[in-house]
Protein backbone atom coordinates (compact mmCIF):
# COMPACT_ATOMS: atom_id res chain seq x y z
CA UNK A 1 0.00 0.00 0.00
CA UNK A 2 2.76 2.45 0.94
CA UNK A 3 4.71 1.54 -2.20
CA UNK A 4 1.66 2.09 -4.39
CA UNK A 5 0.88 5.43 -2.74
CA UNK A 6 4.47 6.55 -3.20
CA UNK A 7 4.46 5.66 -6.89
CA UNK A 8 1.13 7.41 -7.53
CA UNK A 9 2.20 10.54 -5.64
CA UNK A 10 5.49 10.60 -7.50
CA UNK A 11 3.68 10.25 -10.81
CA UNK A 12 1.37 13.19 -10.10
CA UNK A 13 4.28 15.33 -8.91
CA UNK A 14 6.37 14.39 -11.93
CA UNK A 15 3.50 15.17 -14.32
CA UNK A 16 3.09 18.63 -12.81
CA UNK A 17 6.82 19.28 -12.97
CA UNK A 18 7.07 18.05 -16.55
CA UNK A 19 4.55 20.63 -17.66
CA UNK A 20 6.68 23.49 -16.39
CA UNK A 21 10.27 22.32 -16.60
CA UNK A 22 10.32 19.28 -18.90
CA UNK A 23 12.26 20.61 -21.91
CA UNK A 24 15.69 18.98 -22.22
CA UNK A 25 16.61 20.20 -25.73
CA UNK A 26 15.31 22.85 -28.12
CA UNK A 27 16.34 24.35 -31.44
CA UNK A 28 14.58 27.27 -33.14
CA UNK A 29 16.95 27.04 -36.14
CA UNK A 30 18.22 30.58 -35.84
CA UNK A 31 21.78 31.44 -36.91
CA UNK A 32 23.10 30.07 -33.61
CA UNK A 33 21.78 26.64 -34.62
CA UNK A 34 24.96 26.08 -36.61
CA UNK A 35 26.55 25.28 -33.26
CA UNK A 36 23.75 22.81 -32.46
CA UNK A 37 23.60 20.67 -35.61
CA UNK A 38 25.86 18.97 -38.11
CA UNK A 39 24.25 18.21 -41.44
CA UNK A 40 24.71 15.78 -44.29
CA UNK A 41 23.08 16.67 -47.59
CA UNK A 42 21.47 19.91 -48.70
CA UNK A 43 20.05 21.52 -45.58
CA UNK A 44 20.69 25.16 -44.78
CA UNK A 45 19.34 27.90 -42.55
CA UNK A 46 16.94 30.31 -44.21
CA UNK A 47 15.08 33.45 -43.16
CA UNK A 48 12.21 32.75 -45.57
CA UNK A 49 8.93 31.56 -44.03
CA UNK A 50 10.09 30.84 -40.48
CA UNK A 51 7.34 29.69 -38.16
CA UNK A 52 8.69 31.84 -35.33
CA UNK A 53 11.77 33.99 -34.97
CA UNK A 54 13.92 34.82 -37.97
CA UNK A 55 15.11 31.44 -39.22
CA UNK A 56 14.23 27.86 -40.16
CA UNK A 57 16.14 24.86 -41.55
CA UNK A 58 15.36 24.19 -45.23
CA UNK A 59 16.19 20.75 -46.63
CA UNK A 60 16.02 20.28 -50.38
CA UNK A 61 14.17 17.41 -52.05
CA UNK A 62 15.92 14.08 -51.64
CA UNK A 63 17.71 12.59 -48.62
CA UNK A 64 19.29 14.74 -45.90
CA UNK A 65 20.41 14.21 -42.30
CA UNK A 66 20.83 16.40 -39.21
CA UNK A 67 22.96 15.32 -36.22
CA UNK A 68 22.94 16.97 -32.81
CA UNK A 69 26.45 18.10 -31.86
CA UNK A 70 25.83 17.36 -28.17
CA UNK A 71 24.26 14.30 -26.56
CA UNK A 72 20.84 14.77 -25.00
CA UNK A 73 19.69 13.10 -21.79
CA UNK A 74 16.26 11.63 -21.00
CA UNK A 75 14.59 12.20 -24.36
CA UNK A 76 10.83 11.73 -24.05
CA UNK A 77 8.41 13.40 -26.48
CA UNK A 78 9.91 15.16 -29.51
CA UNK A 79 7.94 18.06 -30.99
CA UNK A 80 8.79 19.38 -34.46
CA UNK A 81 7.12 21.76 -36.92
CA UNK A 82 7.45 20.99 -40.65
CA UNK A 83 6.53 23.12 -43.68
CA UNK A 84 6.25 21.49 -47.14
CA UNK A 85 7.09 23.60 -50.19
CA UNK A 86 3.74 22.94 -51.88
CA UNK A 87 0.64 20.76 -51.77
CA UNK A 88 2.54 18.27 -53.96
CA UNK A 89 5.35 17.79 -51.42
CA UNK A 90 5.44 14.66 -49.25
CA UNK A 91 8.02 13.87 -46.59
CA UNK A 92 9.33 11.20 -44.25
CA UNK A 93 11.49 11.97 -41.21
CA UNK A 94 13.11 9.12 -39.29
CA UNK A 95 14.28 9.83 -35.73
CA UNK A 96 17.32 7.90 -34.49
CA UNK A 97 19.52 7.97 -31.38
CA UNK A 98 23.05 6.73 -30.71
CA UNK A 99 25.75 6.94 -28.08
CA UNK A 100 28.14 8.33 -30.72
CA UNK A 101 27.56 11.04 -33.29
CA UNK A 102 29.28 9.55 -36.32
CA UNK A 103 27.68 8.30 -39.50
CA UNK A 104 28.82 4.72 -38.93
CA UNK A 105 27.62 4.59 -35.28
CA UNK A 106 24.97 2.09 -34.20
CA UNK A 107 22.02 4.42 -34.77
CA UNK A 108 18.82 3.05 -33.31
CA UNK A 109 15.55 4.06 -35.06
CA UNK A 110 12.98 5.18 -32.49
CA UNK A 111 10.20 6.88 -34.47
CA UNK A 112 9.06 7.92 -37.94
CA UNK A 113 7.13 10.99 -39.10
CA UNK A 114 5.33 10.56 -42.41
CA UNK A 115 3.19 13.07 -44.28
CA UNK A 116 1.53 12.58 -47.65
CA UNK A 117 1.19 15.38 -50.18
CA UNK A 118 -1.85 17.63 -49.95
CA UNK A 119 -1.35 19.91 -46.94
CA UNK A 120 0.08 23.42 -46.83
CA UNK A 121 1.45 25.44 -43.94
CA UNK A 122 3.42 24.39 -40.88
CA UNK A 123 2.24 21.20 -39.23
CA UNK A 124 3.14 20.02 -35.73
CA UNK A 125 4.40 16.49 -35.12
CA UNK A 126 4.80 14.98 -31.64
CA UNK A 127 6.36 11.53 -31.26
CA UNK A 128 7.76 9.42 -28.43
CA UNK A 129 11.51 8.88 -28.36
CA UNK A 130 11.51 7.46 -24.81
CA UNK A 131 15.20 6.89 -24.28
CA UNK A 132 16.34 7.34 -20.65
CA UNK A 133 20.04 7.41 -21.55
CA UNK A 134 22.20 10.24 -22.82
CA UNK A 135 22.21 9.91 -26.61
CA UNK A 136 22.86 11.93 -29.74
CA UNK A 137 19.82 12.77 -31.88
CA UNK A 138 19.68 12.26 -35.63
CA UNK A 139 16.98 13.19 -38.15
CA UNK A 140 16.95 11.51 -41.57
CA UNK A 141 14.80 13.72 -43.80
CA UNK A 142 13.40 12.56 -47.12
CA UNK A 143 11.10 14.71 -49.25
CA UNK A 144 9.66 14.42 -52.73
CA UNK A 145 8.35 17.10 -55.08
CA UNK A 146 9.87 19.98 -53.15
CA UNK A 147 11.82 21.05 -50.09
CA UNK A 148 10.70 20.89 -46.46
CA UNK A 149 11.45 23.36 -43.69
CA UNK A 150 11.96 22.46 -40.02
CA UNK A 151 11.41 24.85 -37.16
CA UNK A 152 10.90 24.93 -33.38
CA UNK A 153 12.17 21.48 -32.45
CA UNK A 154 12.17 20.47 -28.80
CA UNK A 155 12.34 17.29 -26.74
CA UNK A 156 10.77 16.96 -23.31
CA UNK A 157 11.95 14.86 -20.41
CA UNK A 158 10.96 11.18 -20.36
CA UNK A 159 7.74 10.74 -18.37
CA UNK A 160 7.39 8.57 -15.29
CA UNK A 161 4.77 6.47 -17.10
CA UNK A 162 7.48 5.38 -19.53
CA UNK A 163 9.91 4.67 -16.72
CA UNK A 164 7.24 2.51 -15.09
CA UNK A 165 6.75 0.64 -18.35
CA UNK A 166 10.46 -0.11 -18.63
CA UNK A 167 10.45 -1.28 -15.01
CA UNK A 168 7.50 -3.56 -15.78
CA UNK A 169 9.43 -5.14 -18.62
CA UNK A 170 12.33 -5.91 -16.26
CA UNK A 171 9.97 -7.33 -13.62
CA UNK A 172 8.19 -9.61 -16.10
CA UNK A 173 11.45 -10.75 -17.64
CA UNK A 174 12.77 -11.49 -14.14
CA UNK A 175 9.67 -13.51 -13.22
CA UNK A 176 9.95 -15.70 -16.31
CA UNK A 177 13.70 -16.17 -15.87
CA UNK A 178 13.28 -17.06 -12.21
CA UNK A 179 10.48 -19.50 -13.04
CA UNK A 180 12.88 -21.48 -15.21
CA UNK A 181 15.43 -21.60 -12.38
CA UNK A 182 13.41 -21.86 -9.18
CA UNK A 183 9.72 -22.33 -8.38
CA UNK A 184 10.12 -21.17 -4.78
CA UNK A 185 7.11 -19.06 -3.82
CA UNK A 186 9.09 -16.89 -1.41
CA UNK A 187 11.65 -16.06 -4.09
CA UNK A 188 8.95 -14.95 -6.53
CA UNK A 189 6.72 -13.18 -3.97
CA UNK A 190 8.56 -9.85 -4.15
CA UNK A 191 8.45 -9.89 -7.96
CA UNK A 192 4.70 -10.57 -7.88
CA UNK A 193 4.18 -7.68 -5.45
CA UNK A 194 6.21 -5.36 -7.71
CA UNK A 195 4.22 -6.52 -10.74
CA UNK A 196 0.93 -5.80 -8.94
CA UNK A 197 2.13 -2.36 -7.80
CA UNK A 198 3.24 -1.35 -11.29
CA UNK A 199 0.04 -2.74 -12.80
CA UNK A 200 -2.08 -0.67 -10.41
CA UNK A 201 0.00 2.44 -11.12
CA UNK A 202 -1.06 2.23 -14.77
CA UNK A 203 -4.61 2.99 -13.63
CA UNK A 204 -3.40 6.48 -12.75
CA UNK A 205 -1.91 6.90 -16.21
CA UNK A 206 -5.19 5.80 -17.81
CA UNK A 207 -7.14 8.17 -15.57
CA UNK A 208 -4.98 11.09 -16.63
CA UNK A 209 -5.37 10.33 -20.33
CA UNK A 210 -9.15 9.91 -19.96
CA UNK A 211 -9.36 13.24 -18.16
CA UNK A 212 -7.31 14.84 -20.91
CA UNK A 213 -9.59 13.39 -23.59
CA UNK A 214 -12.77 14.42 -21.79
CA UNK A 215 -11.58 18.00 -21.28
CA UNK A 216 -9.60 18.52 -24.48
CA UNK A 217 -12.38 20.02 -26.59
CA UNK A 218 -14.63 21.49 -23.92
CA UNK A 219 -12.70 24.71 -23.26
CA UNK A 220 -14.99 27.71 -23.38
CA UNK A 221 -12.21 29.90 -24.83
CA UNK A 222 -11.92 27.75 -27.96
CA UNK A 223 -15.71 27.75 -28.38
CA UNK A 224 -15.77 31.55 -28.19
CA UNK A 225 -12.83 31.86 -30.59
CA UNK A 226 -14.57 29.56 -33.10
CA UNK A 227 -17.79 31.56 -32.72
CA UNK A 228 -16.03 34.82 -33.55
CA UNK A 229 -14.24 33.13 -36.45
CA UNK A 230 -17.53 31.94 -37.94
CA UNK A 231 -19.08 35.41 -37.64
CA UNK A 232 -16.26 36.67 -39.86
CA UNK A 233 -17.53 34.52 -42.75
CA UNK A 234 -21.19 35.51 -42.36
CA UNK A 235 -22.25 38.14 -44.94
CA UNK A 236 -24.80 39.57 -42.50
CA UNK A 237 -21.89 40.85 -40.37
CA UNK A 238 -20.95 43.40 -43.02
CA UNK A 239 -22.60 46.71 -43.91
CA UNK A 240 -21.70 46.30 -47.59
CA UNK A 241 -23.85 43.20 -47.89
CA UNK A 242 -26.71 44.61 -45.84
CA UNK A 243 -26.73 47.72 -48.06
CA UNK A 244 -26.80 45.55 -51.18
CA UNK A 245 -29.77 43.61 -49.78
CA UNK A 246 -31.53 46.88 -48.86
CA UNK A 247 -30.95 48.33 -52.35
CA UNK A 248 -32.21 45.12 -53.99
CA UNK A 249 -35.39 45.22 -51.91
CA UNK A 250 -35.92 48.86 -52.89
CA UNK A 251 -36.24 47.95 -56.57
CA UNK A 252 -38.05 44.62 -56.13
CA UNK A 253 -41.68 43.66 -56.14
CA UNK A 254 -43.31 42.13 -53.07
CA UNK A 255 -42.88 38.59 -54.36
CA UNK A 256 -39.22 39.27 -55.25
CA UNK A 257 -38.63 40.64 -51.73
CA UNK A 258 -40.14 37.49 -50.24
CA UNK A 259 -37.80 35.39 -52.36
CA UNK A 260 -34.81 37.49 -51.27
CA UNK A 261 -35.74 37.07 -47.60
CA UNK A 262 -35.88 33.33 -48.12
CA UNK A 263 -32.41 33.35 -49.74
CA UNK A 264 -30.70 35.20 -46.90
CA UNK A 265 -32.58 33.47 -44.06
CA UNK A 266 -29.86 30.80 -43.50
CA UNK A 267 -27.42 33.58 -42.56
CA UNK A 268 -29.49 34.93 -39.67
CA UNK A 269 -32.17 37.50 -38.95
CA UNK A 270 -31.30 40.95 -40.28
CA UNK A 271 -33.40 42.72 -37.63
CA UNK A 272 -32.08 40.88 -34.57
CA UNK A 273 -28.61 40.53 -36.13
CA UNK A 274 -28.29 36.90 -35.04
CA UNK A 275 -25.46 35.28 -36.99
CA UNK A 276 -25.62 31.63 -37.92
CA UNK A 277 -22.65 29.46 -38.84
CA UNK A 278 -22.07 29.62 -42.58
CA UNK A 279 -21.04 26.39 -44.25
CA UNK A 280 -19.48 25.99 -47.67
CA UNK A 281 -22.66 24.25 -48.79
CA UNK A 282 -24.85 27.15 -47.64
CA UNK A 283 -22.67 29.67 -49.44
CA UNK A 284 -22.37 27.75 -52.72
CA UNK A 285 -26.14 27.32 -52.79
CA UNK A 286 -26.55 31.07 -52.27
CA UNK A 287 -23.85 33.03 -54.14
CA UNK A 288 -24.70 32.42 -57.82
CA UNK A 289 -28.49 32.50 -57.37
CA UNK A 290 -28.09 35.77 -55.42
CA UNK A 291 -26.05 37.37 -58.21
CA UNK A 292 -28.64 36.17 -60.73
CA UNK A 293 -31.37 37.67 -58.55
CA UNK A 294 -29.58 41.04 -58.52
CA UNK A 295 -29.06 40.98 -62.28
CA UNK A 296 -32.77 40.35 -62.82
CA UNK A 297 -33.88 42.90 -60.20
CA UNK A 298 -31.85 45.71 -61.81
CA UNK A 299 -32.82 44.76 -65.34
CA UNK A 300 -34.89 47.56 -66.89
CA UNK A 301 -37.78 45.30 -67.85
CA UNK A 302 -38.02 44.09 -64.25
CA UNK A 303 -37.97 47.34 -62.26
CA UNK A 304 -40.17 49.17 -64.81
CA UNK A 305 -42.93 46.62 -64.12
CA UNK A 306 -42.45 46.32 -60.34
CA UNK A 307 -44.86 49.17 -59.46
CA UNK A 308 -42.03 51.38 -58.17
CA UNK A 309 -42.03 55.13 -57.67
CA UNK A 310 -40.31 57.34 -60.19
CA UNK A 311 -37.44 57.98 -57.74
CA UNK A 312 -36.89 54.23 -57.19
CA UNK A 313 -36.90 53.54 -60.94
CA UNK A 314 -34.33 56.29 -61.44
CA UNK A 315 -32.24 54.84 -58.56
CA UNK A 316 -32.29 51.40 -60.22
CA UNK A 317 -31.28 52.83 -63.59
CA UNK A 318 -28.37 54.90 -62.22
CA UNK A 319 -27.01 52.45 -59.64
CA UNK A 320 -27.84 48.93 -60.83
CA UNK A 321 -24.50 48.12 -62.49
CA UNK A 322 -22.43 49.47 -59.56
CA UNK A 323 -24.50 47.56 -57.00
CA UNK A 324 -24.05 44.33 -58.96
CA UNK A 325 -20.29 44.92 -59.25
CA UNK A 326 -20.06 45.70 -55.52
CA UNK A 327 -21.93 42.49 -54.73
CA UNK A 328 -19.67 40.43 -56.99
CA UNK A 329 -16.55 41.92 -55.36
CA UNK A 330 -17.87 41.45 -51.83
CA UNK A 331 -18.93 37.85 -52.40
CA UNK A 332 -15.54 37.06 -53.94
CA UNK A 333 -13.80 38.49 -50.86
CA UNK A 334 -16.15 36.58 -48.56
CA UNK A 335 -15.54 33.34 -50.43
CA UNK A 336 -11.81 33.51 -49.67
CA UNK A 337 -12.68 34.03 -46.02
CA UNK A 338 -15.14 31.16 -46.01
CA UNK A 339 -12.57 28.78 -47.48
CA UNK A 340 -10.32 29.40 -44.45
CA UNK A 341 -13.18 28.97 -41.99
CA UNK A 342 -14.39 25.78 -43.67
CA UNK A 343 -10.89 24.28 -43.55
CA UNK A 344 -10.61 25.11 -39.83
CA UNK A 345 -14.05 23.63 -39.12
CA UNK A 346 -13.09 20.43 -40.95
CA UNK A 347 -9.83 20.19 -38.98
CA UNK A 348 -11.63 20.65 -35.68
CA UNK A 349 -14.31 18.10 -36.58
CA UNK A 350 -11.59 15.58 -37.45
CA UNK A 351 -9.83 16.24 -34.13
CA UNK A 352 -13.10 15.77 -32.26
CA UNK A 353 -13.74 12.42 -33.96
CA UNK A 354 -10.24 11.28 -33.03
CA UNK A 355 -10.76 12.37 -29.43
CA UNK A 356 -14.07 10.50 -29.25
CA UNK A 357 -12.48 7.34 -30.66
CA UNK A 358 -9.53 7.69 -28.28
CA UNK A 359 -11.85 8.05 -25.28
CA UNK A 360 -13.97 5.03 -26.23
CA UNK A 361 -10.93 2.81 -26.89
CA UNK A 362 -9.22 3.85 -23.66
CA UNK A 363 -12.42 3.28 -21.68
CA UNK A 364 -12.52 -0.30 -23.01
CA UNK A 365 -8.85 -0.74 -22.13
CA UNK A 366 -9.53 0.49 -18.59
CA UNK A 367 -12.34 -2.04 -18.20
CA UNK A 368 -10.08 -4.84 -19.46
CA UNK A 369 -7.39 -3.71 -17.01
CA UNK A 370 -9.82 -4.00 -14.08
CA UNK A 371 -11.26 -7.33 -15.20
CA UNK A 372 -7.80 -8.88 -15.52
CA UNK A 373 -7.21 -7.89 -11.88
CA UNK A 374 -10.48 -9.60 -10.84
CA UNK A 375 -12.20 -6.24 -10.25
CA UNK A 376 -15.68 -5.87 -11.73
CA UNK A 377 -15.69 -3.15 -14.39
CA UNK A 378 -18.87 -1.66 -12.95
CA UNK A 379 -19.91 1.97 -13.18
CA UNK A 380 -19.04 2.32 -9.50
CA UNK A 381 -15.49 1.02 -9.92
CA UNK A 382 -14.90 3.11 -13.04
CA UNK A 383 -16.00 6.14 -11.00
CA UNK A 384 -13.48 5.20 -8.31
CA UNK A 385 -10.67 5.10 -10.88
CA UNK A 386 -11.67 8.56 -12.14
CA UNK A 387 -12.45 9.98 -8.70
CA UNK A 388 -11.03 13.37 -7.70
CA UNK A 389 -10.49 11.91 -4.22
CA UNK A 390 -6.96 10.49 -4.14
CA UNK A 391 -7.77 8.25 -1.15
CA UNK A 392 -10.55 6.51 -3.11
CA UNK A 393 -8.22 5.95 -6.07
CA UNK A 394 -5.47 4.58 -3.84
CA UNK A 395 -7.85 2.17 -2.13
CA UNK A 396 -8.96 0.71 -5.45
CA UNK A 397 -5.36 0.66 -6.68
CA UNK A 398 -4.30 -1.30 -3.60
CA UNK A 399 -7.05 -3.86 -4.31
CA UNK A 400 -5.90 -4.18 -7.94
CA UNK A 401 -2.24 -4.56 -6.91
CA UNK A 402 -3.13 -7.18 -4.30
CA UNK A 403 -5.27 -9.18 -6.72
CA UNK A 404 -2.54 -9.31 -9.38
CA UNK A 405 0.05 -10.44 -6.83
CA UNK A 406 -2.32 -12.96 -5.24
CA UNK A 407 -3.42 -14.44 -8.55
CA UNK A 408 0.15 -14.92 -9.77
CA UNK A 409 1.14 -16.48 -6.44
CA UNK A 410 -1.81 -18.88 -6.51
CA UNK A 411 -0.82 -20.17 -9.96
CA UNK A 412 2.72 -20.76 -8.72
CA UNK A 413 1.66 -22.53 -5.51
CA UNK A 414 -0.72 -24.78 -7.48
CA UNK A 415 2.10 -25.75 -9.83
CA UNK A 416 0.21 -24.27 -12.81
CA UNK A 417 3.25 -22.98 -14.63
CA UNK A 418 1.46 -22.75 -17.96
CA UNK A 419 -1.36 -20.68 -16.45
CA UNK A 420 1.14 -18.49 -14.62
CA UNK A 421 3.03 -17.76 -17.82
CA UNK A 422 -0.23 -16.98 -19.63
CA UNK A 423 -1.28 -14.68 -16.79
CA UNK A 424 2.05 -12.84 -16.71
CA UNK A 425 2.08 -12.44 -20.51
CA UNK A 426 -1.51 -11.14 -20.49
CA UNK A 427 -0.54 -8.70 -17.74
CA UNK A 428 2.39 -7.58 -19.87
CA UNK A 429 0.12 -7.21 -22.92
CA UNK A 430 -2.26 -4.91 -21.06
CA UNK A 431 0.63 -2.82 -19.72
CA UNK A 432 2.24 -2.60 -23.17
CA UNK A 433 -1.11 -1.48 -24.61
CA UNK A 434 -0.74 1.93 -22.98
CA UNK A 435 2.06 2.81 -25.40
CA UNK A 436 -0.46 2.84 -28.24
CA UNK A 437 -2.64 5.31 -26.35
CA UNK A 438 0.36 7.49 -25.63
CA UNK A 439 1.22 7.57 -29.35
CA UNK A 440 -2.40 8.32 -30.25
CA UNK A 441 -2.51 11.15 -27.74
CA UNK A 442 0.67 12.59 -29.26
CA UNK A 443 -1.11 12.62 -32.62
CA UNK A 444 -4.14 14.39 -31.12
CA UNK A 445 -2.02 17.05 -29.43
CA UNK A 446 -0.06 17.50 -32.69
CA UNK A 447 -3.31 18.10 -34.53
CA UNK A 448 -4.45 20.60 -31.87
CA UNK A 449 -1.16 22.52 -32.08
CA UNK A 450 -1.44 22.62 -35.87
CA UNK A 451 -5.05 23.80 -35.57
CA UNK A 452 -4.03 26.62 -33.24
CA UNK A 453 -1.26 27.60 -35.66
CA UNK A 454 -3.59 27.74 -38.68
CA UNK A 455 -6.33 29.51 -36.74
CA UNK A 456 -3.85 32.13 -35.52
CA UNK A 457 -2.54 32.77 -39.02
CA UNK A 458 -6.07 33.00 -40.44
CA UNK A 459 -6.96 35.91 -38.14
CA UNK A 460 -3.69 37.81 -38.58
CA UNK A 461 -4.26 41.41 -39.65
CA UNK A 462 -2.65 40.86 -43.05
CA UNK A 463 -5.26 38.17 -43.84
CA UNK A 464 -8.11 40.72 -43.91
CA UNK A 465 -9.72 40.02 -47.31
CA UNK A 466 -11.94 43.10 -47.66
CA UNK A 467 -11.36 46.36 -49.52
CA UNK A 468 -14.16 48.52 -48.08
CA UNK A 469 -13.05 50.33 -44.93
CA UNK A 470 -16.21 49.50 -42.94
CA UNK A 471 -15.94 45.82 -43.86
CA UNK A 472 -12.25 45.74 -42.93
CA UNK A 473 -13.06 47.27 -39.54
CA UNK A 474 -15.82 44.72 -38.83
CA UNK A 475 -13.50 41.85 -39.77
CA UNK A 476 -10.74 43.22 -37.55
CA UNK A 477 -13.14 43.68 -34.60
CA UNK A 478 -14.13 40.01 -34.70
CA UNK A 479 -10.51 38.98 -35.40
CA UNK A 480 -9.28 40.85 -32.33
CA UNK A 481 -11.75 39.00 -30.11
CA UNK A 482 -10.89 35.69 -31.77
CA UNK A 483 -7.16 36.27 -31.16
CA UNK A 484 -7.77 36.97 -27.46
CA UNK A 485 -9.93 33.87 -27.00
CA UNK A 486 -7.49 31.76 -29.00
CA UNK A 487 -4.55 32.87 -26.85
CA UNK A 488 -6.47 31.94 -23.68
CA UNK A 489 -7.34 28.53 -25.14
CA UNK A 490 -3.80 27.90 -26.43
CA UNK A 491 -2.22 28.84 -23.09
CA UNK A 492 -4.67 26.59 -21.23
CA UNK A 493 -3.96 23.73 -23.64
CA UNK A 494 -0.19 24.05 -23.20
CA UNK A 495 -0.46 24.05 -19.40
CA UNK A 496 -2.86 21.13 -19.23
CA UNK A 497 -1.76 18.73 -21.97
CA UNK A 498 1.87 19.41 -22.82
Amino acid sequence: MRKLAAILCAMVAFSAAAQTAGIVFSSEFEQSSLKTWRQLGECQLTNEQPRTGEGAMRCQAGSNSLFSRESIGEQGVLELWVLPESEFTSYRIQVLVSEKSTLDSAWQPVAVIEQQAGELGYKAHRISVDDPGRKFLRLDIESQQGFVQLDDLQTSRILLATALHKNEQRIISGILDQLRKDKNIEVQAESFRSLGTNYAAQLEVQRQYLEYANALHSGISLVLASSERNKMSNPMSYASFRNIVSDAKRVSSKIQQARLNSMIKPFGDLVTATLNVVSAGTYSAFAEPFKSFLAVSFDRSSYQNAGLSRADRKFAEENGLKIYQDAERFLSELERELQLVTALDNDLASIQRNIDNFRRDLDRHLRDTLLHASVVASKENISKVLSKDEAIRQKLGAAVAGNISLKAGSYLSDGSNTELIRFVLKTSELLDGMQRYKDNFNQITSAMLTYYERFERSVAAEQNPFTEKTDKEVWETHARKARDYLKQSKDSFSRAYL
